[in-house]
């Protein structure tokens, strides 16, 4: 795969975010909602390189769009033309730099999964390799370790080691997180943790530090390590289980509300910053809760969260669907997802590519098809 073909996809009318999906209870044809076009031409991967799996997109102050990618997901004939694992872009596609990969003094993850740059402009990664399964270029290392860089990709701080996770009740080390934020007031570091273990763990951003953790409905988390993890099926109807499956995604609002997405549960809970469960939205019968972004206006009045062949928009104060970006050549829910300053969506699914939704302002929401 050279760059991403799934970009490539044509368009033929601003994907505009229909009214009426599965769940909904507003009434999206009454308010106007996001509208979106997709960039063909994002991003000018440079022609010496190829990505392997893109997994997740991180967005720094200045909008450039941080791609981590799998480079030992490409075939070994593709081995010279293999890009770093961290590949930068500005907002136009154009490439700014690259790095990443194993060095000196810290632990590189396995199976590279999730990448976020802070309020501060340092850059965090973790994986999701899981030291039981024997995957194709890959050590069996567990990986429970996050790593903070600098942007030119000097290591800061690591906290956790490859396969030293004792469970939910490790204070020190992730057990195959999927994602993490840094929420500037506090300067606490929120992390979806995630494949093995199955709760969400706040840490002090400078040092590490222990601060709190808890499960699902605020619940003290629970061992269940599944290796390989298990895959998406349907959910019955109610509120689901009292613990987390896979802790996907997770964000933290302007004002304070916790947003983690219960991947295999087809959930998104919401808690206060100390873990006091306050709703969720469950879709039970369509892929949901791939990932989470916040939508870029001061009020972050939507939440966009992968679904299957679309990505759901939801209303963020009552946690209600209100419409569906799908069709005019999205490739769907997504794996990991961001938004930039400017509203504009960047989606990486690992094995179909990259996309950017170009965002085109509120319109009135189109009538779902029939």
């Amino acid at each position: 795969m050279r760059g991403t073909p799934a970009a490539l996809a044509a368009l033929t009318a601003l994907i505009v975010v229909a009214a009426g999906t599965q769940g909904t209870r507003v009434d999206a044809q009454t308010r106007s909602m996001p509208q979106f076009e997709l960039d063909r031409a994002w991003p000018k991967v440079p022609p010496q390189w190829l990505l392997g799996d893109p997994s997740s997109i991180g967005i720094d102050a200045q909008d450039n769009i941080w791609v981590l990618q799998r480079p030992r997901t490409l075939k070994p004939e593709q081995a010279k033309m293999t890009a770093p694992a961290i590949v930068v872009f500005d907002g136009a596609g154009n490439f700014i730099k690259a790095w990443g990969g194993d060095g000196s003094g810290f632990e590189w993850p396995q199976r590279e999964h999730g990448i976020h740059i802070d309020h501060k402009g340092f850059v965090w990664v973790g994986g999701n390799n899981c030291a039981a399964r024997a995957l194709p270029g890959l050590k069996q290392m567990g990986d429970d370790q996050l790593i903070k860089f600098t942007q030119d990709g000097k290591p800061v701080l690591q906290i956790g080691k490859a396969s030293a996770s004792t469970g939910n009740a490790d204070t020190g080390n992730l057990h195959q997180p999927a994602d993490v934020w840094v929420h500037p007031p506090t300067n606490e570091l929120f992390v979806a943790d995630g494949y093995g273990n199955h709760r969400v763990i706040v840490l002090d951003a400078d040092t590490g530090k222990f601060k709190r953790m808890w499960g699902a409905f605020g619940n003290k988390p629970v061992d269940k390590d599944e290796c390989p993890p298990p895959s998406l099926t349907g959910v019955p109807p109610g509120k689901g289980p009292d613990q987390f499956s896979i802790v996907h995604a997770i964000r933290v609002s302007s004002d304070g509300i916790v947003y983690v997405a219960d991947r295999e549960n087809r959930r998104v809970q919401t808690f206060t910053l100390d873990g006091k469960f306050i709703t969720q939205l469950v879709r039970e019968n369509a892929p949901f809760a791939r990932n989470l972004a916040l939508s870029h206006d001061p009020q972050q009045q939507f939440l966009y969260v992968g679904g299957g062949t679309d990505i759901v928009v939801v209303d963020r104060k009552s946690m209600e669907i209100v419409g569906s970006i799908e069709g005019g050549g999205v490739i769907g829910g997504g794996h990991q997802i961001g938004v930039d300053s400017k509203g504009n969506l960047y989606v990486a699914l690992t094995g179909r590519g990259l996309q950017k939704l170009t965002f085109k302002g509120l319109a009135p929401a189109a009538a779902p098809a029939r």
